[in-house]
């Protein structure tokens, strides 16, 4: 009978618990983070600052978390992974309440760049690479689901954030906010793993392979990897196009409010963009295990291009709506397959120190994009260029994944 109980009820696979553990990481950390443009104006009246100047907080802390994947996540491949998400929630809890004690603009620099951009470099990259090496058959639509939390982080955080802002004012928002990131992102982050083999089990729940289970996981070494011609096409994909990937999470509320959008309704701009970006981390990354994960990169940049024309033209409240759903799909699905497609690449030996290689492209592109665009506007009043040229950037981005897919399979068809 016990026998027959348990072939009756399997236990869950534990790579889902994996997932969900990614996916609190990643809703407390960038739906804290993505509050920030509730957070422009008051910060602005109370600091006397120009949009650019405050601007740049974002974009110092978007910086240090895509850049500091370089370190975390070969650190996580050797370590693991747990240890680093749980200080990172920490971490950012602890910034996020410095920011509330600032006197100044250059405090909120140190403690919420610091803070927020030190917490999810340390959480970010490890927490996601672990993801990977769970799933094979499922690892597009299981990465999707794990970022989904920076979808859903983006729809429910922003309103928070603003409806705290009115009751406590934005220093106890970023109070509230710290207090939320360290206790549930910190006690989730507990149940991250790196290696499925630890539990005796293979990919997507299988027997594992090898009767050696704690052996070196396939793939090739970081140095093998950054110097091919995929990788390359990667990372300078992905730089070109961070330059103004963040921009909208940054500037939309703002310009909806130069708009004459009341700020109630300017703040859910960023909780469609959330709605748009949970579809397409859950769908996208789905639909990309089927048709192919390299294919649909692609596929992203050219929708997030396409996206960001609709947001030039876009004055009233619903072109905006229908411009940050859509922009939000798009940008979810980047997310969701970018991570996947470096594991199809390079096998699961150092994945997560790939992944925080790549990711410093786009802590490149972060710190440069979000601010110029605030600077831009204080010297133009318009937001046209910016915008114009993160179409273009996104354009760039597709042509030059295209180009090097294709130089890739020509150069391995001449070596068979």
């Amino acid at each position: 009978m016990n026998g027959q109980a348990k072939l009756s009820h399997p236990r869950a696979f534990y790579g889902w618990f994996v997932v969900a553990a990614a996916f609190a990481v990643t809703f407390v950390g960038f739906g804290s983070a993505y509050t920030f443009s509730a957070f422009v104006e008051p910060l602005q009246h109370d600091f006397g600052a120009s949009r650019g100047s405050v601007s740049l907080v974002f974009s110092l802390a978007g910086f240090l978390y895509f850049g500091l994947g370089i370190i975390s996540g070969p650190l996580a491949d050797r370590l693991g992974s747990r240890p680093f998400a749980v200080a990172g929630m920490i971490l950012t809890g602890v910034g996020l309440a410095a920011a509330s004690a600032a006197q100044s603009l250059a405090q909120v620099y140190l403690a919420y760049g610091l803070g927020v951009g030190l917490g999810m470099g340390c959480a970010y990259v490890p927490a996601i690479g672990a993801v990977q090496r769970w799933f094979v058959r499922s690892r597009g639509f299981a990465s999707g689901l794990a970022v989904s939390g920076i979808g859903v982080g983006t729809l429910a955080m922003p309103p928070l954030a603003s409806l705290l802002i009115g009751l406590l004012g934005w220093r106890g928002a970023y109070l509230a906010l710290g207090a939320l990131a360290a206790v549930l992102g910190g006690g989730l982050a507990l149940l991250i793993e790196n290696d499925p083999r630890r539990r005796g089990l293979g990919p997507d729940g299988d027997p594992p392979q090898s009767t050696t289970p704690m052996a070196q996981p396939e793939g090739a070494s970081v140095r093998e990897a950054i110097r091919s011609t995929r990788f390359i096409g990667l990372y300078v994909a992905c730089l070109i196009c961070a330059f103004g990937v963040f921009v909208p999470f940054v500037h939309l509320v703002p310009y909806a409010r130069d708009h004459g959008i009341a700020p109630s309704s300017a703040v859910w701009l960023l909780a469609v963009i959330g709605v748009g970006s949970t579809a397409g981390r859950f769908f996208l990354g789905g639909l990309a295990d089927r048709m192919g994960r390299e294919l649909s990169l692609l596929l992203m940049f050219i929708g997030m291009a396409l996206a960001l024309a609709m947001w030039a033209v876009s004055t009233t409240v619903w072109p905006l709506i229908v411009f940050a759903f859509v922009y939000g799909v798009f940008y979810g699905g980047w997310v969701a397959v970018l991570p996947a497609v470096v594991m199809d690449y390079f096998g699961g030996r150092n994945v997560s120190g790939l992944i925080g290689i790549l990711y410093t492209s786009v802590a490149f592109g972060t710190l440069i994009g979000p601010s110029a665009a605030g600077f831009a506007f204080d010297f133009s009043h318009s937001y046209t260029l910016p915008i114009l040229l993160s179409v273009g950037a996104n354009i760039l981005a597709a042509m030059i994944v295209a180009a090097t897919s294709s130089a890739a399979v020509r150069k391995t068809a001449l070596q068979r």
